[in-house]
């Protein structure tokens, strides 16, 4: 990889922020500074922080802003619900947007396996400490 700009999950992601971009935009305009503000930021989080991992110079760095990534995959998935049961936004509109959604992050969870992650099983297991 040259760039960030390689990688097709930081593709996707940016196609996604578009898209967002145009949902977001026939939102109630009461809801610039809240829903629509917030799905926006935390849709740009999601392949900037991938763009950001991969100009770390390790891979446990550039694992961790993968890790950062999905908690704003997580956020989305919640910010679009909310506009589901606001009715900002049709189920069936809903649903197409989680799919793509539900597709970074498996592309996401695919890049922290193949780094050594703690879902690759090749991550030292810990046991919690006994109570005693």
């Amino acid at each position: 990889m040259s760039s960030h700009k390689d990688l097709i999950v930081w593709q996707k992601a940016m196609s996604f922020v578009e898209e967002i971009y145009s949902l977001t935009s026939s939102f109630p305009d009461e809801e610039k500074y809240g829903l629509t503000a917030q799905l926006r930021r935390a849709s740009i989080s999601i392949p900037s922080n991938i763009s950001e991992g991969a100009a770390r110079h390790g891979t446990k760095e550039f694992e961790h802003f993968l890790y950062i990534a999905l908690g704003s995959v997580a956020e989305v998935e919640t910010q679009l619900e909310l506009a589901r049961r606001l009715r900002f936004a049709t189920s069936q509109t809903v649903d197409q947007y989680m799919e793509s959604i539900g597709e970074i992050r498996r592309m996401i969870q695919g890049m922290i396996r193949r780094l050594g992650g703690p879902s690759s099983g090749r991550a030292k297991k810990t046991t919690p400490a006994s109570p005693h």
